[in-house]
Protein backbone atom coordinates (compact mmCIF):
# COMPACT_ATOMS: atom_id res chain seq x y z
CA UNK A 1 0.00 0.00 0.00
CA UNK A 2 1.40 3.39 -0.99
CA UNK A 3 2.23 5.66 1.92
CA UNK A 4 0.42 9.00 2.07
CA UNK A 5 2.92 10.55 4.52
CA UNK A 6 4.27 13.87 3.25
CA UNK A 7 7.77 15.05 4.10
CA UNK A 8 7.27 18.36 2.35
CA UNK A 9 8.38 21.38 4.37
CA UNK A 10 8.44 25.08 3.69
CA UNK A 11 11.53 26.60 5.35
CA UNK A 12 11.26 30.19 6.52
CA UNK A 13 13.89 32.79 7.30
CA UNK A 14 13.74 35.68 9.75
CA UNK A 15 16.57 38.17 9.42
CA UNK A 16 17.85 39.63 12.68
CA UNK A 17 20.82 41.71 11.61
CA UNK A 18 22.18 42.47 8.17
CA UNK A 19 25.29 44.32 7.04
CA UNK A 20 27.37 44.04 3.88
CA UNK A 21 29.80 41.60 5.50
CA UNK A 22 27.64 40.18 8.31
CA UNK A 23 24.26 38.47 8.48
CA UNK A 24 22.41 36.86 11.38
CA UNK A 25 19.16 35.07 10.68
CA UNK A 26 16.81 32.39 11.96
CA UNK A 27 15.96 29.35 9.83
CA UNK A 28 12.71 27.62 10.79
CA UNK A 29 10.57 24.67 9.68
CA UNK A 30 13.37 22.51 8.34
CA UNK A 31 15.84 19.93 9.64
CA UNK A 32 19.55 19.62 10.33
CA UNK A 33 20.36 18.13 6.93
CA UNK A 34 19.14 21.24 5.12
CA UNK A 35 20.76 23.63 7.61
CA UNK A 36 24.14 21.90 7.34
CA UNK A 37 23.88 21.62 3.54
CA UNK A 38 23.25 25.36 3.36
CA UNK A 39 26.24 26.04 5.61
CA UNK A 40 28.61 23.80 3.65
CA UNK A 41 27.52 25.28 0.31
CA UNK A 42 28.17 28.80 1.59
CA UNK A 43 31.66 27.78 2.68
CA UNK A 44 32.73 25.62 -0.23
CA UNK A 45 30.49 25.86 -3.29
CA UNK A 46 29.40 29.46 -3.84
CA UNK A 47 31.77 30.70 -6.57
CA UNK A 48 33.95 33.79 -6.34
CA UNK A 49 36.79 35.28 -8.37
CA UNK A 50 40.40 35.03 -7.20
CA UNK A 51 43.84 35.39 -8.76
CA UNK A 52 44.87 31.98 -10.07
CA UNK A 53 47.77 32.63 -12.48
CA UNK A 54 50.66 35.02 -11.90
CA UNK A 55 53.38 35.84 -14.43
CA UNK A 56 56.29 37.62 -12.77
CA UNK A 57 58.15 39.96 -15.12
CA UNK A 58 60.49 41.49 -12.55
CA UNK A 59 60.93 40.80 -8.84
CA UNK A 60 63.85 42.12 -6.83
CA UNK A 61 61.95 42.20 -3.52
CA UNK A 62 62.82 40.09 -0.47
CA UNK A 63 59.98 37.64 -1.22
CA UNK A 64 60.32 34.95 -3.86
CA UNK A 65 57.92 34.62 -6.79
CA UNK A 66 55.87 31.76 -5.30
CA UNK A 67 55.34 33.64 -2.02
CA UNK A 68 54.06 36.72 -3.83
CA UNK A 69 51.79 34.64 -6.08
CA UNK A 70 50.31 32.96 -2.99
CA UNK A 71 49.65 36.30 -1.30
CA UNK A 72 47.98 37.67 -4.44
CA UNK A 73 45.67 34.66 -4.58
CA UNK A 74 44.42 35.33 -1.04
CA UNK A 75 43.38 38.93 -1.75
CA UNK A 76 39.54 38.92 -1.85
CA UNK A 77 38.14 40.35 -5.10
CA UNK A 78 34.65 41.73 -5.69
CA UNK A 79 32.73 38.82 -7.19
CA UNK A 80 29.25 40.10 -7.97
CA UNK A 81 29.44 38.63 -11.49
CA UNK A 82 30.97 35.30 -10.44
CA UNK A 83 27.70 33.35 -10.76
CA UNK A 84 27.39 34.40 -14.41
CA UNK A 85 31.04 33.82 -15.35
CA UNK A 86 32.21 30.54 -16.83
CA UNK A 87 34.64 28.17 -15.19
CA UNK A 88 37.86 28.25 -17.21
CA UNK A 89 37.71 24.48 -17.71
CA UNK A 90 34.26 24.80 -19.31
CA UNK A 91 34.88 27.90 -21.43
CA UNK A 92 34.61 27.23 -25.16
CA UNK A 93 35.55 30.79 -26.13
CA UNK A 94 39.22 30.29 -25.20
CA UNK A 95 39.47 26.50 -25.52
CA UNK A 96 39.83 26.13 -21.76
CA UNK A 97 43.04 28.09 -21.28
CA UNK A 98 41.16 30.48 -18.95
CA UNK A 99 42.27 33.78 -20.44
CA UNK A 100 39.25 35.35 -22.11
CA UNK A 101 36.68 37.94 -21.03
CA UNK A 102 34.05 35.28 -20.31
CA UNK A 103 36.06 33.31 -17.76
CA UNK A 104 38.86 35.56 -16.47
CA UNK A 105 39.92 39.07 -15.47
CA UNK A 106 43.43 40.39 -16.05
CA UNK A 107 45.40 42.42 -13.50
CA UNK A 108 48.68 44.31 -13.85
CA UNK A 109 51.02 45.56 -11.15
CA UNK A 110 54.12 47.66 -11.69
CA UNK A 111 55.83 49.33 -8.72
CA UNK A 112 59.41 50.54 -8.22
CA UNK A 113 60.86 52.16 -5.12
CA UNK A 114 63.01 55.21 -5.91
CA UNK A 115 63.17 56.72 -2.42
CA UNK A 116 64.99 56.01 0.82
CA UNK A 117 61.77 55.29 2.70
CA UNK A 118 60.32 51.76 2.51
CA UNK A 119 57.51 51.52 -0.04
CA UNK A 120 54.43 49.35 0.62
CA UNK A 121 53.09 47.48 -2.39
CA UNK A 122 49.38 46.90 -1.72
CA UNK A 123 46.20 45.66 -3.35
CA UNK A 124 45.55 49.27 -4.39
CA UNK A 125 48.41 48.88 -6.89
CA UNK A 126 46.59 46.10 -8.76
CA UNK A 127 45.12 47.50 -11.97
CA UNK A 128 42.10 45.53 -13.21
CA UNK A 129 40.92 45.13 -16.79
CA UNK A 130 37.34 44.96 -15.48
CA UNK A 131 36.10 47.82 -13.23
CA UNK A 132 33.57 45.47 -11.59
CA UNK A 133 36.34 43.14 -10.36
CA UNK A 134 38.89 44.68 -8.00
CA UNK A 135 40.33 44.17 -4.54
CA UNK A 136 37.57 44.37 -1.94
CA UNK A 137 39.25 47.09 0.12
CA UNK A 138 39.79 49.22 -3.01
CA UNK A 139 36.13 48.85 -3.97
CA UNK A 140 35.10 49.88 -0.44
CA UNK A 141 37.15 53.06 -0.69
CA UNK A 142 35.71 53.98 -4.09
CA UNK A 143 32.06 53.52 -2.99
CA UNK A 144 32.21 54.84 0.57
CA UNK A 145 31.39 58.53 1.00
CA UNK A 146 33.64 60.46 3.33
CA UNK A 147 36.25 57.69 3.38
CA UNK A 148 39.66 58.81 4.58
CA UNK A 149 42.23 57.11 2.32
CA UNK A 150 44.90 57.55 4.97
CA UNK A 151 43.00 55.12 7.24
CA UNK A 152 43.56 52.12 4.98
CA UNK A 153 45.97 51.89 2.08
CA UNK A 154 45.09 48.35 1.08
CA UNK A 155 46.30 44.84 1.80
CA UNK A 156 50.11 44.76 1.85
CA UNK A 157 51.63 42.37 -0.68
CA UNK A 158 55.32 43.16 -0.14
CA UNK A 159 57.61 46.00 0.98
CA UNK A 160 60.28 47.46 -1.29
CA UNK A 161 63.52 49.29 -0.50
CA UNK A 162 65.29 51.75 -2.79
CA UNK A 163 66.08 50.18 -6.17
CA UNK A 164 63.75 47.20 -5.70
CA UNK A 165 60.96 46.55 -8.19
CA UNK A 166 57.92 44.34 -8.66
CA UNK A 167 56.26 43.97 -12.03
CA UNK A 168 53.75 41.26 -12.88
CA UNK A 169 50.62 40.18 -14.74
CA UNK A 170 47.91 38.17 -13.00
CA UNK A 171 44.82 36.30 -14.21
CA UNK A 172 41.82 35.98 -11.90
CA UNK A 173 39.39 33.13 -12.50
CA UNK A 174 36.12 31.79 -11.15
CA UNK A 175 36.37 29.00 -8.59
CA UNK A 176 34.87 27.50 -5.43
CA UNK A 177 36.19 26.97 -1.91
CA UNK A 178 36.12 23.19 -2.39
CA UNK A 179 39.00 23.60 -4.87
CA UNK A 180 40.99 26.14 -2.84
CA UNK A 181 40.29 28.28 0.24
CA UNK A 182 41.10 31.46 -1.71
CA UNK A 183 37.76 31.06 -3.53
CA UNK A 184 35.69 30.73 -0.36
CA UNK A 185 33.38 33.76 -0.02
CA UNK A 186 32.83 33.19 3.70
CA UNK A 187 35.15 34.01 6.57
CA UNK A 188 32.93 31.88 8.79
CA UNK A 189 29.45 30.35 8.74
CA UNK A 190 28.01 28.86 11.92
CA UNK A 191 24.62 27.75 13.11
CA UNK A 192 23.27 26.65 16.47
CA UNK A 193 20.07 24.96 17.56
CA UNK A 194 17.66 27.40 19.14
CA UNK A 195 17.43 26.41 22.85
CA UNK A 196 14.09 25.81 24.56
CA UNK A 197 14.52 26.38 28.34
CA UNK A 198 11.93 25.46 30.98
CA UNK A 199 12.49 26.26 34.67
CA UNK A 200 10.56 24.23 37.26
CA UNK A 201 9.17 27.18 39.23
CA UNK A 202 7.81 25.08 42.10
CA UNK A 203 11.16 23.39 42.63
CA UNK A 204 13.03 26.69 42.22
CA UNK A 205 11.00 28.26 45.06
CA UNK A 206 12.35 25.63 47.47
CA UNK A 207 15.83 27.15 47.08
CA UNK A 208 17.18 29.96 49.22
CA UNK A 209 18.28 33.19 47.58
CA UNK A 210 21.93 32.19 48.07
CA UNK A 211 21.30 28.82 46.41
CA UNK A 212 19.61 30.56 43.49
CA UNK A 213 22.62 32.86 43.06
CA UNK A 214 25.02 29.90 43.14
CA UNK A 215 22.91 28.06 40.59
CA UNK A 216 22.71 31.07 38.26
CA UNK A 217 26.47 31.65 38.51
CA UNK A 218 27.20 28.02 37.63
CA UNK A 219 26.40 28.82 34.00
CA UNK A 220 29.59 29.93 32.20
CA UNK A 221 27.49 32.28 30.04
CA UNK A 222 24.87 34.82 31.11
CA UNK A 223 21.72 32.77 30.46
CA UNK A 224 19.88 33.25 33.77
CA UNK A 225 19.53 36.06 36.27
CA UNK A 226 17.56 36.88 39.40
CA UNK A 227 14.78 39.45 39.19
CA UNK A 228 15.65 42.09 41.84
CA UNK A 229 11.95 42.73 42.57
CA UNK A 230 10.48 39.23 42.74
CA UNK A 231 13.68 37.27 43.56
CA UNK A 232 12.64 34.78 40.86
CA UNK A 233 15.16 33.18 38.49
CA UNK A 234 14.47 34.28 34.91
CA UNK A 235 15.93 33.48 31.50
CA UNK A 236 17.63 36.65 30.20
CA UNK A 237 19.36 35.25 27.10
CA UNK A 238 18.43 31.73 26.02
CA UNK A 239 20.73 31.89 23.00
CA UNK A 240 23.77 32.42 25.22
CA UNK A 241 23.40 28.80 26.34
CA UNK A 242 26.20 26.67 24.92
CA UNK A 243 24.76 23.22 25.72
CA UNK A 244 27.43 22.72 28.38
CA UNK A 245 24.94 21.15 30.88
CA UNK A 246 26.62 22.99 33.79
CA UNK A 247 23.33 24.24 35.27
CA UNK A 248 21.87 20.74 35.02
CA UNK A 249 24.88 19.25 36.83
CA UNK A 250 24.69 22.00 39.47
CA UNK A 251 21.00 21.26 40.08
CA UNK A 252 21.78 17.56 40.53
CA UNK A 253 24.63 18.39 42.92
CA UNK A 254 22.20 20.51 44.96
CA UNK A 255 19.81 17.56 45.16
CA UNK A 256 17.30 19.23 42.84
CA UNK A 257 17.23 17.15 39.63
CA UNK A 258 14.67 18.45 37.16
CA UNK A 259 15.18 22.05 38.27
CA UNK A 260 15.59 23.04 34.63
CA UNK A 261 14.95 21.30 31.33
CA UNK A 262 16.78 22.43 28.21
CA UNK A 263 16.00 21.10 24.76
CA UNK A 264 17.33 21.94 21.34
CA UNK A 265 14.58 22.80 18.85
CA UNK A 266 15.28 20.37 16.03
CA UNK A 267 13.59 22.51 13.38
CA UNK A 268 14.91 25.94 14.33
CA UNK A 269 18.45 27.25 13.77
CA UNK A 270 20.28 30.53 14.28
CA UNK A 271 22.83 31.27 11.55
CA UNK A 272 25.76 33.68 11.66
CA UNK A 273 27.41 34.47 8.32
CA UNK A 274 30.56 36.56 7.90
CA UNK A 275 31.65 37.35 4.36
CA UNK A 276 35.18 38.07 3.13
CA UNK A 277 33.66 40.94 1.18
CA UNK A 278 33.84 39.18 -2.19
CA UNK A 279 30.02 39.12 -2.16
CA UNK A 280 27.61 40.64 0.34
CA UNK A 281 26.58 38.31 3.13
CA UNK A 282 22.92 38.45 2.05
CA UNK A 283 23.84 37.63 -1.55
CA UNK A 284 26.02 34.78 -0.30
CA UNK A 285 22.95 33.14 1.28
CA UNK A 286 20.84 33.72 -1.84
CA UNK A 287 23.53 32.17 -4.05
CA UNK A 288 23.81 29.20 -1.69
CA UNK A 289 20.04 28.62 -1.85
CA UNK A 290 20.16 28.72 -5.65
CA UNK A 291 23.02 26.19 -5.76
CA UNK A 292 21.17 23.94 -3.29
CA UNK A 293 18.11 24.02 -5.56
CA UNK A 294 20.26 23.06 -8.54
CA UNK A 295 21.72 20.13 -6.62
CA UNK A 296 18.27 18.90 -5.62
CA UNK A 297 17.03 19.20 -9.20
CA UNK A 298 19.92 17.03 -10.35
CA UNK A 299 19.00 14.10 -8.09
CA UNK A 300 15.20 14.28 -8.12
CA UNK A 301 12.82 12.90 -10.72
CA UNK A 302 11.31 15.57 -12.93
CA UNK A 303 7.91 15.52 -11.17
CA UNK A 304 9.61 15.96 -7.77
CA UNK A 305 11.58 18.99 -8.94
CA UNK A 306 8.47 21.14 -8.72
CA UNK A 307 8.26 20.30 -5.01
CA UNK A 308 11.88 21.42 -4.50
CA UNK A 309 11.18 24.68 -6.33
CA UNK A 310 8.15 25.31 -4.11
CA UNK A 311 10.08 24.80 -0.87
CA UNK A 312 13.27 26.67 -1.67
CA UNK A 313 11.55 29.26 -3.85
CA UNK A 314 9.68 30.39 -0.75
CA UNK A 315 12.93 30.45 1.26
CA UNK A 316 14.51 32.59 -1.47
CA UNK A 317 11.52 34.94 -1.39
CA UNK A 318 11.89 35.32 2.38
CA UNK A 319 15.53 36.34 1.97
CA UNK A 320 14.79 38.90 -0.75
CA UNK A 321 11.85 40.26 1.20
CA UNK A 322 14.10 40.71 4.27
Amino acid sequence: MESTTSYQRFPKIKIREMKDDYLKFELHSTDTSVANALRRIMLAEVPTIAIDLVEIEANSSVLNDEFIAHRLGLIPLTSTRAMEMRFSRDCDACDGDGQCEYCSVEFHLSVRCDQDQTLDVTSADLISSDPSVMAVDVAARSTSSGYDASDNKGIIIVKLRRGQELRLRAIARKGIGKDHAKWSPAATVTFMYEPDIHINEDLMETLTLEDKKNWVESSPTKVFDIDPNTQHVVVVDAEAYTYDDEVIKKAEAMGKPGLVEIYAKEDSFIFTVESTGAVKASQLVLNAIEILKQKLDAVRLSEDTVEADDQFGELNAHMRGG
